[in-house]
């Protein structure tokens, strides 16, 4: 299978879980014997230096688009303007690597991307798979509330019904996007995020080495993810004072950035914190063995279509203690690896979090079985077979419908409904 991936965001530019999927995903699918080419937008080296143009890392074509003169800031004012023009340097880039190859497949990775990815489906004939990582309205509890986030969600709308699969990551996602997006159900398909467990796995020396630069006198504490409102930081800080009294000494380790980061940095001063919660930024190489050196690693979401970061963590053999909501109530589900709270509850959090802190056995046990869970479920040469079988049935139903004469028929005007889009139904 040769296949062309679409990501704005791969490494070495990496801003959250998605970057390391297409990266995980395409080694693993290159690995299979299977011919793939990334392109995704240019950056920089951890050292500073500009990453290669074109490339071949880890048995995968990494073709970088640089950024068009304009200067469009990957910011809420310019989100927009940023998007086309990254879509343009994408398809430019595509497109000459197109020239030289031929391709079996489109895959797309979230609504950033659709421009170019509609674009190089028409183009070169070939089917769209689209994996549909989150949505605008999940982010926002079901509501659309300005025109950003009405016009980011057309653009969803308009991804899910080019591409002939849409994969989602847990079957709460499959729920949030057929209801959104009225698509047919055999179109969606579930495959769970994955994790390499080799890339969690931290020696005792780094173990000893985090607990001791992050540590106190008590028990440890672990966010790991980016600092945006429905991660729900703000109410692990809020839990933070009953945990502290429970348990003199703690230590809580926030790991990760984002645009809600001063404003959580200001409630932490506030709620007078200051020597129990840490800010550490975002930790790369250091976050398996600070995962590992954790009494509880704490997945505190409003919103979470799968959850990727509880995957690693347990693969690390933290301790979980996760919100019930989203993807990551069916992680828990699995397989008994992790306690769960109430989303948006800071009391439901406290007792969650004290119930692993204050029993070992229990502790022991998440570690453990999150450990197994993990290894059956979520490693990559599984989660690249199954995204192939998706493959097969998108280049299926593209040849029907090319057949049929009805491959590339008329687009329904998209609606935007008022009101919020999740409210009735459940997962």
């Amino acid at each position: 299978m040769r296949v062309l991936m679409l990501s704005w965001e791969y490494p070495p530019v990496v801003v959250g879980g998605l970057g390391r999927h297409v990266h995980a995903l395409s080694v693993a699918l290159a690995a299979a014997g299977h011919e793939v080419t990334v392109v995704t937008r240019h950056g920089s080296e951890p050292d500073g230096t500009d990453a290669p143009l074109d490339e071949i890392r880890d048995g995968v074509r990494v073709v970088r688009a640089p950024a068009d003169p304009p200067l469009f800031p990957f910011s809420t004012e310019t989100l927009l303007a940023f998007t086309m023009s990254l879509n343009h340097a994408l398809t430019r880039a595509a497109l000459r690597v197109a020239g030289e190859q031929g391709f079996d497949v489109v895959h797309g990775h979230d609504w950033l991307v659709t421009h170019a990815a509609v674009t190089l489906k028409h183009h070169l004939g070939v089917p769209l798979v689209a994996t549909v990582h989150a949505t605008e309205a999940g982010r926002h509890s079901g509501w659309l509330p300005g025109e950003l986030n009405r016009c980011i969600h057309s653009v969803e709308w308009w991804l899910t019904y080019e591409a002939r699969r849409v994969l989602v990551c847990s079957d709460y996602m499959r729920w949030e996007v057929s209801r959104l997006f009225e698509l047919p159900g055999g179109k969606v398909r579930v495959i769970p995020n994955g994790v390499d467990p080799a890339a969690f796995a931290a020696t005792p020396g780094q173990v000893r080495a985090a607990r001791q630069r992050f540590g106190g006198d008590g028990p440890l504490v672990v966010y790991a993810g980016r600092l945006v409102h429905e991660k729900g930081v703000q109410d692990l800080i809020a839990a933070t004072p009953t945990l502290r009294r429970r348990f003199p000494g703690l230590r809580v380790v926030v790991a990760g950035e984002g645009k809600y980061a001063e404003e959580l940095v200001a409630e932490v001063r506030r709620r007078r914190l200051s020597r129990t919660v840490e800010f550490v930024g975002f930790l790369d190489a250091e976050l398996p063995a600070l995962f590992a050196a954790a009494d509880c690693a704490v997945v505190p979401s409003r919103y979470e279509p799968f959850g990727m970061v509880a995957v690693e963590a347990a693969s690390a053999g933290a301790p979980l203690a996760v919100s019930a909501t989203g993807g990551l109530g069916e992680f828990v589900a699995a397989g008994l690896a992790a306690v769960s709270f109430a989303p948006k509850d800071p009391r439901s959090l406290a007792e969650a979090v004290s119930s692993v802190l204050a029993d070992e056995v229990l502790a022991r046990r998440l570690a453990r079985q999150g450990r197994s869970l993990v290894a059956e479920r979520y490693a990559w040469p599984v989660i690249a077979e199954r995204t192939l079988e998706a493959y097969g049935q998108a280049q299926r139903d593209e040849r029907a419908l090319r057949a049929a004469g009805t491959a590339d028929g008329p687009i329904p005007p998209i609606v935007v409904p008022d009101g919020n889009l999740l409210r009735d139904g459940s997962a």
